[in-house]
Formats: structure tokens, sequence, C-alpha cells
């Protein structure tokens, strides 16, 4: 995986978040909107010219490719074009995941219409990635980097849409090996659990911590 790196200050950072964050959101709502409007026809007609002139106006000048892997010199992270957490896309929820000192790793969002599966309730693949991403945080919680080696999903009832909060912590430990543990919850509990192996990469030379078995969670 490469990595690239922008040698820009924490104002530019600031001053892109500012710029793009508000586009992303208006794109999103853009979505939701297309997917619930009961408007006539020539409004469709109409804002379909609207957009389209829009997405040729940003064509203009592009990346070639994907986002990628960004980080500023001294390695902030900028994965805005994750499909979970970036802030530069629009089919992202997006997740803000919050590290607590414990090392559980959490998220408190909103699904809408365009994550439905079967009616009124988020797809399965959908919850399927969020763990996915919620779990990968969690693995790497205690400093060290993993890879996901594999993840298992029980689907315990239908996940409605709407506010939803999801969680991961390690709990068990044994050398290069982390099991991590989460779920997707809704307000009346968990809908999705999800169980990780996640692996340290052989080229890592900092520090491991001791094993550690069946944490609770």
């Amino acid at each position: 995986m490469e990595f690239t790196l922008e040698d820009i200050s924490d104002a530019e950072v600031t001053r892109r978040r500012e710029l793009y964050g508000p586009l992303t959101d208006s794109v999103r709502e853009l979505i939701d909107a297309v997917i619930r409007t009961e408007v006539d026809e020539e409004t469709v007609r109409d804002a379909h010219r609207v957009i389209a002139e829009t997405v040729e106006r940003l064509q203009a000048n592009q990346l070639a490719g994907s986002f990628g892997v960004r980080h500023t010199a001294d390695m902030k992270g900028m994965p805005w074009g994750n499909s979970v957490i970036g802030l530069r896309n629009a089919i992202a929820p997006p997740l803000t995941t919050v590290r607590r000192t414990d090392g559980t790793v959490s998220a408190d969002f909103t699904l809408g219409a365009a994550y439905e599966g079967p009616p009124s309730c988020v797809h399965g693949g959908v919850a399927a990635m969020i763990l996915d991403q919620v779990l990968g945080e969690a693995g790497s919680a205690d400093d060290v980097p993993c890879y996901t080696g594999t993840i298992s999903f029980r689907y315990l009832r239908p996940t409605p849409l709407g506010a939803l909060h999801a969680e991961a912590v390690i709990v068990e430990r044994d050398g290069r090996k982390k099991i991590v543990r989460g779920a997707l919850s809704d307000g009346d509990g968990e809908t999705v659990t999800a169980e990780g192996v996640f692996i340290v990469p052989k080229d890592w030379n900092g520090p491991i911590p001791r094993s550690i078995r069946s944490r609770p969670i």
C-alpha cells in the first residue's frame, strides 16, 4: 500500500476540510433527495440538467483514479475518499470514530434511505462494511498496526434505518494475532455482532503488547 505525503500545514488541512466538507454534505443530501423525491417530471428533468452541468464543471480538473491514502508531512491521516469515514465521499455515512482510554473504538451515526436493504432496514452488506471499519480501527487502538485476517458476522435481527451505534475492542491478543469483537446497535440493543482476526505485519519492529485472553465486551 502506497501512502501519499503532502507537505501542508494544519491550517491548509482545515481550509480544505471547510471547503470540501459542505460540498460532500450537499451531495449526500442530493442522493437522499433523488431516492425519495415525488416532484413532477419537468422538475426532475430540470434537476438532471443542472446536476449534469455541475458534474461537468467538477470533472474539468480531477485526480486520475482514487483519492488514495494521504497523510500530511507529520503523518496526520486524510482518508477522505474512504467509503465509511471519507470527508469527500458522499456515499460514506460518514462515521466519526472515538477511541476511549480502554481501547474501545465507537461511533454514533445515522443511516438514511441510501443504505436501505429490506424495507426500512439497513442493508446487511452496509452493516458489515461499517463493522469492518470499526473493528479495524479497534484492532490498531493499541498503536500496533494490523491487517484484517478474517471477520465473521452474526445478524441477530434487522437493523432499522436511523440513529445507530457501533463499537469494538481487542478481546484477545497472542503474539502477532489479535481478536477483535464488536457490535452494531440501535436503541433497543445489538442487531449485528462481529469478530475478527487481525495480524500484525511481519515487518513491524515496534513493541507488541502482552498477551491477553477473553477480555469481555
